[in-house]
């Protein structure tokens, strides 16, 4: 049996989560569900796709995902799923798959149509939860869809080359230790770096160093007391391969993070000069 992933901005407080896992487990007992994350900022399509495009491929293959954000049909928002790098997807046709599919294109992509025959205001619990159960018991696409070709497309995910010298990006997602992430990759300050020397902007602050792990910030060979600590600004790839600005050893409840200590926020702007 197919596992089922869930990612929503529900949050923890409601009853949406439980609803949704147990309408699952009444259509499919065995079934294994796990949660990526519930809490999304509302909303927030930008920050839903960072966040499952860095958790889906630890799954097995064949395991379906369903997404929970901005998920109310509309005229311009429709249902749809679909079969990309041999995962299945649920979802609202937002721009949330053209974020997550920006490197591989997806093999199948269906525009669900079973809403005639399931009446409902909660989408997620009704809709995806059928579909991904009809999935799970190797129910084709075409089943419970009409093909289609493309998906909605934004390119917030995309930052730009301004020159052969020059990359801007922006800030795309804050983690749980108050890190920024910004929406430019390793292998785009590689392909336009070439290697040179560079100076990171962000805010008021300027990084002339990308580290490839946290620890990297201290030099181990010093006497603890000549060490960098923790507290101490630094740029680095992380495990994403994304461009991260982030505080040593942060905590947003005691010391802080990068978002507070820097003043950074979600969409706040970052200049590469090379």
């Amino acid at each position: 049996m197919a596992f089922i992933t869930l990612t929503t901005d529900f949050g923890r407080k409601d009853h949406f989560v439980s609803a949704v896992k147990g309408a699952i487990y009444n259509l499919l007992p065995e079934t294994t569900i796990v949660d990526i994350s519930h809490e999304i900022s509302p909303f927030n399509i930008t920050e839903t796709a960072y966040i499952l495009k860095n958790a889906y491929r630890s799954f097995p293959k064949g395991s379906i995902h369903i997404i929970g954000v901005d998920s109310e049909m509309t005229p311009e928002n429709k249902h749809i799923a679909l079969l990309l790098d041999d995962h299945y997807f649920v979802c609202p046709n937002n721009g949330i798959m053209s974020l997550i599919a920006s490197e591989i294109n997806p093999t199948k992509i269906v525009e669900i149509n079973i809403h005639d025959r399931v009446e409902t205001s909660f989408s997620v619990l009704d809709v995806f939860v059928n579909v991904a159960c009809h999935i799970a018991r190797g129910g084709t696409l075409e089943v419970i869809g009409k093909p289609m070709t493309e998906i909605k497309k934004t390119v917030e995910l995309q930052p730009q080359t301004i020159s052969e010298n020059k990359i801007l990006g922006s800030v795309i997602y804050i983690d749980n230790y108050g890190n920024v992430i910004t929406n430019i990759t390793k292998e785009l300050f590689n392909t336009v770096g070439k290697g040179r020397d560079c100076v990171i902007s962000v805010g008021r602050y300027t990084f002339k160093k990308v580290h490839s792990k946290y620890s990297d910030i201290v030099n181990f060979e010093l006497p603890t007391h000549q060490r960098n600590a923790p507290g101490t600004k630094m740029a680095l790839f992380n495990s994403g391969n994304y461009l991260e600005i982030a505080i040593y050893k942060s905590n947003l409840q005691t010391v802080g993070g990068a978002s507070t200590l820097l003043g950074l926020d979600y969409r706040s702007s970052i200049s590469i000069e090379f």
